[in-house]
């Protein structure tokens, strides 16, 4: 184990400091300042090498967490690296954008403040990158066999990235100008900066990973095209389709989608120039949805002046302590509060839309009434009806699966009831061939359940062309653990 009195010597948990608000809003970096090493390895030293790491199970991926925390405690780093990439493809990913199950599945956090567990991540990584540890690992061998991977996500990656390194062409498809899915326009600068995502792309190419940018699967090239030119597929293409809000006045100009938001507002934080691109400044806005989205609507409202912003949740605030029903190590529902709700705003709960106020075809207002649980589902609670004031509002309520109309309509797979696509043990759809990764698959989940689905899905591709795999295979598709 790392230090055997660690978490002894060292009870508190110690993470690195957030730049000042005032600075920070006036700009699109990252929010933390770099942590002093011999603090982040103290944290480290804290990890108590559990006879039974729940901390695997935490993790989607299984990382082999007891052990990296072990040799970033003694400042081995090149061997730190080998073994949290023994598991995860992309840990700079993880360690910036995961809401950490590992952290709340710690047994130290059954009587202590958990391990560090995300930020020794993350600092592993970045000082691996730095020191050049990280090397592409181009296929000894060819297998003959292409592969193409529709989606460049965090699932699509990292199917892509197993695939090819087990020597096979593989060619990732995406619509948007560059690869990257959602880690390139959907989530903010302040929480993941794009230098990150391209030094990982520029390794996957160096391995022989081809990029087709700007390609349109299911309009540009038609699903029974990639089924003619390549051995497999695999659809990564995300849960895209938004929930909406079906209340009077939804039509006003002003009212929008979080996912309309944020990519213009991300490639304008990139130097890019978007016409037409709608923003906050001077704005009273609403951000409908209490989850990460809805916190990356706040913070970018935030850095483009907003005169105001209010998040609404329909659910009651949750507390600050496990409840009797989510006992450790389960992932409980918790009041957070993120970086964005840091820099500013209220935050209303229990509060659900009536009606979208407008003037001259412009939202003007949004009229809210508080409610509570009731025998038959939510209830108003009277004399609670009131009117906010906005001038923008951002849906960020979730999404309900992969778009159907294109290459999904295409390929003629077959859906659940969840309008997910259907998937075996082996990640395959009910078309030989064709394979189905991260939330097209599971639905809206988290950026390592994405990552252990890319590589699994890709064991069991290399299975389909091979007749075997020798690559790991972290979970069951149809896993719903308990724990996230």
């Amino acid at each position: 184990m790392a230090d055997p009195q660690g978490f002894l010597k060292t009870r508190e948990r110690e993470l690195p400091a957030r730049r000042p608000v005032p600075v920070r809003i006036r700009d699109w970096k990252e929010v933390y300042e770099e942590q002093e090493l011999g603090q982040l390895q103290r944290q480290a030293g804290r990890c108590m090498d559990c006879g039974i790491p729940f901390c695997h199970s935490g993790c989607p991926l299984g990382n082999l967490i007891p052990e990296w925390n072990d040799l970033a405690w003694k400042g081995d780093w090149r061997e730190a690296i080998e073994r949290l990439h023994a598991t995860n493809n992309f840990p700079e990913f993880t360690g910036r954008l995961c809401p950490a199950p590992c952290e709340t599945a710690c047994v130290l956090g059954i009587n202590q403040p958990a391990v560090t567990i995300k930020q020794i991540e993350v600092t592993t990584i970045d000082r691996a990158f730095d020191a050049g540890y990280v090397q592409p690992q181009a296929p000894e061998r060819l297998s003959g066999k292409t592969v193409a991977v529709v989606g460049s996500g965090p699932a699509g990656l990292a199917a892509a990235q197993q695939l090819t390194r087990a020597g096979h062409t593989v060619a990732v498809y995406e619509r948007a100008d560059k690869p990257g899915g959602l880690l390139r326009y959907g989530i903010p600068e302040f929480k993941m900066e794009k230098s990150v995502l391209d030094r990982r792309i520029a390794q996957m190419e160096a391995e022989g990973t081809r990029f087709r940018s700007g390609v349109d699967v299911g309009g540009d090239v038609t699903g029974k095209q990639l089924r003619d030119r390549y051995d497999a597929v695999v659809l990564a293409i995300g849960a895209t389709v938004p929930r909406d809000l079906p209340v009077p006045g939804r039509e006003h100009d002003g009212v929008m989608q979080a996912m309309d938001f944020l990519p213009p507002a991300n490639r304008v934080a990139l130097g890019e120039t978007v016409e037409g691109q709608v923003t906050a400044e001077g704005k009273d806005v609403i951000v409908i949805g209490g989850g990460d989205t809805g916190a990356d609507c706040i913070g970018t409202s935030h850095r483009q002046g907003a005169r105001s912003v209010t998040s609404l949740e329909i659910m009651p605030q949750p507390g600050e302590e496990r409840v009797a029903g989510q006992p450790w190590p389960t992932y409980p529902m918790l009041f957070r509060v993120a970086s964005a709700h840091e820099e500013g705003g209220d935050r209303v709960y229990a509060a659900s839309t009536k009606e979208i106020i407008g003037e001259d075809g412009k939202v003007s207002g949004i009229r809210v009434v508080d409610v509570r649980m009731g025998d038959k589902g939510f209830e108003e609670v009277e004399g609670t009806e009131r009117v906010l004031p906005a001038q923008l509002i951002l849906l960020a309520m979730g999404f309900l699966g992969p778009q159907g109309p294109g290459v999904v309509e295409q390929l003629e797979v077959d859906l659940d009831e969840r309008s997910n696509v259907k998937r075996d043990k082996d990640y395959m759809s009910s078309v030989p061939g064709v394979f189905v990764a991260g939330d097209a698959g599971r639905g809206q989940s988290l950026i390592v359940w994405a990552i252990a689905e890319g590589r699994s899905a890709a064991a069991g591709v290399d299975k389909f062309l091979t007749g075997h795999t020798a690559l790991p295979r972290p979970i069951n598709p149809n896993d719903r653990p308990l724990l996230v």
